[in-house]
């Protein structure tokens, strides 16, 4: 179902919010693309947008700027962040110290919304852990505007499956019909992908390991289209797959994502 009306199980991606230096270019950009609403936040959030479709939070966007407010020098790379659920971000940080990652941001509450902290894989990958206390995460998933899906690509997969069970419980399978591709599982459950770089064709040869959200839309194609002409690049232009048609592109200010419709290419959409 494309609503979420319950808490995320721990290990499951929750959210994703966007760093950019030009704030309300962001918003404008994605309201255009994803029909999204949103504006920037109060002072005590930073600034921080929520950003709705129908009224459901699907996503964050914020202002690139320092603990004190300050404006970066340099300004740091445009970036979406993953965010996994867990019910402990104190325990769960120190289970990603003692397996090999790096916590960059150590725990901090965010008002009653909850509390956070940011993290790097031992392969490099960055991602955020969310505990929820009165905002469980994305509101929506899995229809167009919104996020479908989240895939870690990194330059070792054993490594970084071994990092993630251990650290946050979450078990790579492989997937069957997909040489070299990893199914994330919670619980028995699939909430997201893996796979190693060195598989992913037309990637540059020093691309870091990452976490790539999926938005979902309704006609590939078109999106791109429309992306391009608001100033977006396109890093590999829409190609069918096993899942669906999609492509992998950047806004404006450099934050890369991916599109997709999801279904599969000997489907009727």
């Amino acid at each position: 179902m494309p609503d979420v009306t319950g808490p995320y199980a721990p290990g499951t991606p929750c959210w994703v919010d966007l760093m950019v230096p030009d704030q309300q270019a962001a918003l404008d950009f994605y309201r255009d693309l994803f029909g999204w609403q949103g504006e920037v936040g109060p002072p005590e959030t930073g600034g921080y947008a929520v950003c709705s479709m129908d009224g459901k939070p699907v996503a964050g966007i914020m202002a690139a700027m320092n603990p004190d407010g300050s404006t970066p020098d340099p300004m740091p790379p445009s970036v979406w962040t993953t965010y996994l659920a867990t019910a402990d971000v104190d325990a769960t940080q120190s289970r990603i110290a003692t397996n090999g990652g790096e916590v960059m941001m150590p725990a901090m509450d965010v008002m009653t919304l909850g509390r956070m902290s940011v993290a790097t894989d031992p392969t490099g990958a960055v991602f955020g852990l969310w505990q929820a206390r009165d905002f469980p995460g994305a509101a929506v998933v899995n229809e167009p505007g919104a996020v479908i899906w989240n895939e870690l690509n990194t330059s070792d997969t054993a490594t970084a499956s071994g990092f993630y069970a251990k650290a946050l419980g979450i078990k790579a399978t492989p997937m069957e019909g997909a040489t070299g591709y990893f199914s994330l599982e919670v619980d028995g459950r699939m909430v997201g992908g893996l796979q190693g770089l060195a598989g992913i064709e037309g990637i540059p040869e020093d691309t870091p390991s990452h976490w790539l959200t999926y938005f979902s839309v309704d006609d590939t194609d078109s999106t791109v289209d429309a992306l391009v002409r608001a100033g977006g690049n396109v890093l590999k232009p829409p190609f069918d797959m096993m899942a669906g048609r999609m492509a992998v592109v950047q806004d404006p200010q450099g934050g890369v994502f991916a599109v997709i419709n999801a279904t599969p290419p000997d489907q009727p959409a």
